[in-house]
């Protein structure tokens, strides 16, 4: 899978309300070919865009994301907290998100984010939705995690589908995990990675895939070390 440059980050969250239709919008808009999304579950086992495990620093809403029913989680504001302008942008379920991505004809990377105790579950649910459901007309969506068992049940329910292994940081047996996953990348934060590290990557023939960017300078840095991709909140910069 080759991944354009430049990927939107939850959209394009420098400037807009971060995993909304409108982030996504506004990241086509400035001209991103992909956007990367957060997908957990509701309490009713449905996959939906947002971040952290509870609801209270991007909605409305207070507590677990997982004990709020698809229902309540669409009756919040998602977008208020970042400005007014956005006042009642909903959170958007993984369903309507691949809707909006047909219709913008865009690529996209879905991380699963799972509530603790529910890896599998969320795994297997965001591997066969994407399975089913991803159109045809885009290209195949890649699925990242920073859980292994997030990435093993996806492999489970859609083996065809390409998973790339979230870190924070380059860890010592990162290449034994990609392995036994099937990962076919790795997606590495920017902050502690060397070029030292970037050529222990490319000598083991992975893709490296890096966020968060945000500045154009460190981005020509991490590209001249051979990442193949940055994941940015503005896209627009980078581009």
């Amino acid at each position: 899978m080759n991944l354009p440059r430049v990927i939107g980050h939850r959209g394009a969250a420098g400037h807009a309300p971060e995993n909304t239709l409108t982030s996504i919008r506004t990241a086509a808009a400035l001209g991103a070919q992909c956007v990367e999304f957060d997908v957990h579950l509701s309490a009713d086992k449905i996959p939906v865009l947002i971040h952290d495990d509870t609801l209270d620093r991007t909605t409305d809403g207070k507590g677990p994301v997982d004990q709020t029913s698809l229902a309540a989680l669409q009756s919040l504001d998602a977008g208020s907290w970042f400005t007014k302008e956005f006042t009642d942008e909903p959170l958007p379920t993984l369903e309507e998100t691949i809707k909006l991505l047909a219709a913008l004809g865009l690529g996209a990377n879905v991380e699963i984010k799972p509530s603790a105790g529910r890896e599998i579950e969320t795994g297997h649910i965001v591997g066969r939705m994407l399975r089913e459901q991803w159109p045809s007309a885009l290209p195949p969506p890649l699925i990242s995690s920073f859980k292994p068992e997030s990435l093993a049940a996806a492999r489970e329910v859609a083996p065809h589908l390409e998973r790339a292994l979230l870190i924070g940081e380059l860890i010592s047996d990162w290449a034994r995990i990609m392995r036994e996953l099937g990962c076919t990348a790795l997606h590495c934060g920017h902050k502690r990675l060397s070029a030292s590290d970037a050529e222990q990557v490319r000598r083991a023939e992975f893709p490296l895939r890096i966020y968060t960017v945000n500045e154009r300078a460190k981005a020509e840095q991490l590209f001249s070390w051979g990442a193949e991709s940055i994941i940015s909140d503005y896209p627009d910069r980078i581009l």
